[in-house]
């Protein structure tokens, strides 16, 4: 910053405090400790207050009534003696305008001696609580107290639509030794626009958005936002009271992944996207007709580019402002719990972008990411990577799990790139990684981290669940801590999906040579809590959509994608489908427009989006297809014929629950007079079938059910006469006898 012309000064006498050089660096911006020459101190027997006012012609301060004016000392400050405590300042103007505040640098510090100690220390669980911008009565007075960690800074103000940008006006003092630095700004409220100005050891300038802060103006505007988030009134307790149920292994988790922006749009209104709240009504109504008992979010943290459909975020303690401030996205969480329906959010700890107004290169230093690019540059999305074994950014990340918990309510957390995160040498070739401590690619820093994180997220409420999306075979993932393992409550089975993908995209005649491409996922199915995903990745950047997957002709792709959802569902584990595969929108999703709704009033295409409405509900309804999810006594094996294609597997849960039967046929070849065993005699009734014409299909079947006769086969002692329709799955349910 040039310096400032200060012109002639109205009063020389200073007090002993006050230097004429510290005039000069005050008007300047670069006086190292302005709390130490700004506000009240005394000077031998008097007390003087000293001000820092550009523009104003005069300043005057008011105490209990009386009226003092304030000398220019040199340039824009001002200052003078002023006997007692309370006071106000009043600053005019040349067009006559005048503003009179309290005087930010009369109140004491707001930061505890325990909250300073917790943070130098790394540990504050509650970080969003101390920094940041909060809304509150300091002393008696309403304002905001501002708080930021920039250990490394020699300076560092707050600027904002309420005082001009300008970085000389509140500059804000150190908290101890613990790097953080904060002011508290009386009269300055909820909606004021903010930056950071900091200055680095360099003396250059940044404006930085606030790393804590709660609320960002809509990109590309970068400013942070102060936002009261206190005060909401949840009225979500019984939800809160069954949630743990709800993220149990033995129980049905059905997760309808949605990117917000791009669900549905509001084509009378410029094109724009739903808003929270309309989202409260319309998503959560359709999610609660399909079925799904938990709906997943693509990273709601603030982002500044939507390209990056979250996985970018800037501002991970704001939720975006794209769809409404902080009270509305509440308000879609709690219309979620109202309708039964949990929320999931994706979350990204594993990079960050590298935009000037973030995170990067915060006070001058690589503070928050590694500053060997080896260590701490994705070249796969050009982002940063957080620092894992500095203290105090791990707090960072472990303390912003905790706060979707804990002030949104959300039921768990789907992380993001786990492997990216858990391997050094990730997409990296030879020379550009740096081993671990022990020659290795492991990254022990951020596998204590992840561990940490579980274990603080399940230590602070164990009915949340938090998921992996790891795509390696690393050990353990979904094993807890204390046996060695990273602690997720779940992981998703990558493997599960790239292998029954490359199976069902192959043409029937050749699907016998690929057999075991649907089999052999059980050999591991039951080593981590899995989930089943058909998530966005797999219908974007050129994979084409999940009908275009399908080979064959319209009919057999419709015949296709019924089977392979029929099979998702009733396979062991949890399940997650991606918006608008339920109904087979024809194109790749395209996240700058609404989904092809268009297409959902299709016949073939409502009859997928009526079949993935009645998997939910057979699925929610019957143990047998979700109580063993996840161990190796809730599946068995009855035949597994590779040349006709075809599989057939039985699903257990309780001693009291009715099994399940899976008949699954790949080929357009219609089966008659197909002969299976089945682990219990009796009655069998035909509980769903895709073919079913409700589902677009041929509505070829059993008639409703078969009943078992006492002629072993595949194992068992009793077997049943199948006709399978082609491309189909059925499912048989045992009628247990009255």
């Amino acid at each position: 910053m040039p310096e400032t012309d200060t012109g002639q000064s109205q009063a020389r006498h200073l007090p002993d405090f006050l230097t004429p050089d510290a005039l000069v660096a005050l008007n300047n911006g670069t006086h190292p400790a302005p709390f130490e020459v700004l506000g009240p101190h005394k000077s031998g027997a008097r007390r003087w207050i000293v001000t820092f006012q550009p523009d104003a012609v005069s300043v005057s301060a008011t105490v209990a009534g009386t009226v003092i004016d304030l000398p220019r000392l040199e340039g824009a400050v001002f200052g003078g003696p002023v006997a007692g405590k309370a006071y106000t300042l009043t600053a005019r103007y040349a067009d006559g305008a005048e503003h009179t505040s309290p005087d930010p640098f009369a109140f004491d510090p707001v930061l505890s001696d325990f909250d300073q100690y917790l943070v130098g220390e790394g540990t504050h669980k509650e970080l969003w609580r101390v920094l940041g911008a909060h809304v509150t009565t300091h002393q008696g007075v309403t304002g905001t107290h501002f708080a930021v960690w920039a250990p490394n800074a020699t300076r560092v103000s707050i600027v904002g639509d309420f005082n001009g940008w300008d970085g000389r006006r509140h500059p804000m003092r150190p908290a101890g030794q613990t790097g953080v630095w904060e002011v508290f700004l009386p009269q300055v409220g909820d909606g004021a626009l903010y930056k950071y100005e900091v200055a680095g050891a360099d003396g250059t300038l940044a404006l930085k958005a606030d790393p804590v802060g709660f609320g960002s103006q809509h990109p590309p505007e970068k400013a942070s936002i102060v936002r009261d988030i206190s005060g909401y009134g949840w009225k979500d307790a019984e939800w809160m009271k069954s949630r743990a149920a709800r993220s149990d292994r033995a129980s049905p988790i059905s997760i309808y992944e949605v990117h917000l922006g791009s669900w549905r749009r509001r084509y009378d209104d410029g094109g724009r996207p739903l808003s929270y709240k309309e989202l409260a009504r319309d998503l959560i109504n359709y999610v609660q007709h399909m079925g799904f008992t938990h709906i997943e979010l693509l990273p709601v943290s603030e982002f500044p580019f939507d390209g990056s459909w979250g996985y970018q975020p800037v501002g991970l303690y704001a939720p975006t402002i794209r769809f409404g401030p902080p009270h509305e996205f509440r308000d879609l969480v709690e219309a979620a719990h109202a309708a039964g329906i949990g929320v999931l959010l994706d979350w990204v700890p594993g990079h960050f972008p590298a935009d000037d107004h973030g995170l990067a290169r915060f006070d001058g230093t690589a503070l928050y990411e590694h500053a060997d690019p080896r260590e701490g540059f994705h070249q796969d999305w050009n982002t940063l990577i957080y620092n894992y074994g500095r203290t105090e950014v791990k707090n960072y990340l472990v303390s912003n799990a905790l706060y979707w918990m804990e002030e949104y309510h959300v039921d768990g957390l789907r992380v993001d790139a786990v492997a990216s995160m858990l391997y050094r040498d990730y997409s990296r070739d030879e020379g550009q990684w740096v081993p671990n401590k022990d020659g290795g690619r492991e990254n022990y820093e951020a596998i204590a981290f992840l561990q940490e994180m579980n274990i603080a997220v399940y230590g602070a409420d164990p009915s949340v669940m938090t998921v992996a999306e790891e795509s390696t075979s690393f050990p353990a993932v979904s094993q807890p801590v204390h046996s060695g393992g990273l602690g997720f409550g779940y992981k998703w089975n990558m493997g599960w999906m790239n292998d029954t993908l490359r199976y069902m995209e192959k043409d029937p005649i050749y699907r016998q040579h690929d057999h075991h491409l649907m089999t052999f996922p059980i050999d591991w199915a039951f080593t981590e809590n899995f989930i089943l995903p058909i998530s966005h990745d797999e219908v974007v950047h050129g994979k084409g959509s999940m009908i275009d997957k399908m080979p064959g002709t319209e009919w057999e792709k419709f015949a296709n994608l019924r089977a392979y959802y029929g099979f998702m569902w009733t396979h062991p584990g949890k399940k997650l489908l991606f918006m608008g595969c339920e109904f087979a929108q024809p194109e790749e999703w395209n996240h700058n427009a609404e989904l092809n709704w268009g297409a959902a009033d299709q016949p073939a295409n409502k009859g997928v989006q009526r079949l993935v409405r009645d998997l939910n509900a057979l699925y929610r309804d019957t143990p047998a297809l979700y109580v063993g999810d996840c161990v190796p006594d809730g599946f068995a094996w009855l035949s597994n014929g590779p040349a006709q294609s075809t599989i057939a597997f039985a699903r257990f849960g309780g001693p009291d629950d009715a099994p399940v039967v899976i008949i699954c046929n790949f080929t357009p070849v219609e089966r008659v007079e197909f002969r299976l065993g089945v682990p219990c005699a009796g009655d069998w009734e035909e509980a769903l079938n895709t073919d079913a014409e409700i589902y677009g299909g041929g509505n070829r079947g059993n008639l409703g059910g078969v009943t078992a006769t006492d002629i072993a086969a595949d194992g068992q002692a009793q077997s049943v006469k199948l006709t399978l329709p082609p491309l189909s799955v059925l499912v048989l349910r045992h009628r247990r006898a009255a």
